[in-house]
């Protein structure tokens, strides 16, 4: 079983973001994050339409968290689009991605483009984008 690796909490957000210049205390950005993450999972509760869960290759994403126009796109994936999709979204490099997958760097960056085009996305930045949205633990 291979170990999760560490992802930054709620509250390693908010320091963060009370250390860059943000106003607010970390408590507060605590508090605004646990009710955005609330807030999420009740709107999914709300909305009929929305799946409690999207299978995004191999794994499942809370469905609060795909945005409707790309539910269709996203089950089109690979398994290893979908699968350096979620390294992606971890915040891994391309070398990363490609250690982990156990394929070459160039082959990781065209699975990555692929998926970028399936998506009908901008580029790079809007795949890293969606993949934190994705994949990146909110708890």
């Amino acid at each position: 079983m291979t170990q999760r690796p560490n992802h930054p909490s709620a509250e390693g957000l908010a320091t963060r973001a009370s250390s860059q210049g943000n106003p607010r205390s970390g408590s507060e950005v605590d508090t605004e994050l646990l009710a955005l993450i609330e807030e999420m999972r009740s709107a999914a509760k709300r909305d009929p339409s929305r799946k409690r869960e999207v299978t995004v290759g191999e794994f499942l994403v809370d469905g609060a968290r795909v945005p409707l126009s790309l539910v269709d796109p996203l089950q089109q994936l690979t398994r290893t689009e979908a699968a350096a999709l979620r390294f992606a979204g971890w915040g891994r490099s391309n070398a990363d991605i490609a250690t982990l997958l156990a394929i070459s760097e160039g082959t990781a960056r065209t699975h990555l483009n692929s998926a970028v085009r399936k998506l009908e996305l901008d580029g790079m930045r809007g795949l890293v984008a969606l993949a934190g949205l994705l994949f990146h633990p909110l708890d």
